[in-house]
């Protein structure tokens, strides 16, 4: 008498991976789409040899979306949307591995992987010349303003000139790159007259200016180790006629009238004169025209 045994498999073994836990480094500027765990590093093996069904999950508020799993069969994860380092630096993903899908009312082992990622920042600004300010409280975009200076017609000033709002001065953006900047003129510079340091963004004289045309110079500044980030900043250099004389007020004293209860804003007017606004009113030698 021959009598056949099977062996029926039950589901007594949970899915496994061979790596739970995985760290990796991601470029700010990788390209959508593109593969960023391979599914050999993610596969999970299950002793029943039950086909195993993959879910992805984020743990950080305000990444989901960015990486995805290629299918609930193919665990490969690859980037969904492009980054933004200003945004978040680093995430932590977690990989579901069951061994029936997720709708089955059978029972289900699962085991999970932990993704974590961290986002390196990419060479993707170019400098910013400060001060400037963020456009719209977006933290990628900042404004700066134009620079502006004085020179006296037919001197020559030997110092650095100083600039409002500030000396020229740029950074790199992407600061944990933070590339050396090296300042040139590119534009505006008649005759030579001003120079820039390389390094320090000082712009200082060559020679006089004999005439009182304005300068309307622009600077650029470069990123040492990539050429094709730079920015271009205006510097507008005023000639003017040099001041011998501080200026002066018409009156030692000025005495006016003001009455209770008038709305803000409203004149204050002469004493003795109460129709006469009062005006305060200062005089230069060096300017009797102004």
């Amino acid at each position: 008498l021959e009598i056949l045994v099977t062996i029926l498999n039950e589901n007594d073994n949970s899915p496994v991976f061979a790596q739970p836990n995985l760290t990796r480094d991601v470029p700010e500027d990788t390209k959508v789409d593109t593969a960023i765990v391979a599914r050999e590093e993610l596969s999970a093996t299950d002793a029943d040899l039950d086909t195993i069904y993959y879910e992805l999950t984020t743990t950080v508020q305000d990444t989901d979306g960015y990486f995805a799993i290629r299918g609930v069969n193919n665990p490969e994860i690859y980037l969904q949307k492009a980054l933004d380092y200003d945004k978040f630096n680093s995430t932590m993903l977690l990989l579901y591995a069951r061994d029936r899908p997720v709708t089955s009312p059978d029972h289900t082992n699962t085991a999970t992987a932990t993704i974590t990622i961290v986002i390196k920042q990419s060479d993707t600004r170019a400098p910013w010349f400060l001060p400037c300010n963020y456009l719209h409280n977006d933290t990628s975009i900042c404004i700066s303003s134009p620079y502006s200076g004085r020179v006296n017609i037919s001197e020559m000033s030997t110092d650095p000139l100083l600039l409002e709002p500030g000396p020229i001065y740029a950074v790199d953006p992407d600061y944990t790159i933070s590339d050396r900047i090296v300042y040139s003129i590119v534009g505006g510079n008649t005759d030579e007259v001003f120079s820039v340091h390389a390094d320090t963004g000082n712009l200082t004289m060559n020679k006089i200016v004999t005439s009182p045309d304005s300068f309307l110079l622009q600077v650029m500044a470069t990123q040492v180790s990539n050429v094709r980030k730079y920015s271009v900043a205006t510097v507008e250099i005023k000639v003017i006629n040099k001041s011998d004389y501080p200026p002066y007020f018409e009156k030692g004293v000025y005495n006016g009238t003001v009455f209770t209860r008038l709305p803000r804003r409203s004149f204050v007017y002469q004493a003795g004169d109460p129709s006469t606004p009062l005006v305060i009113t200062a005089m230069d030698n060096d300017f009797p025209d102004v």
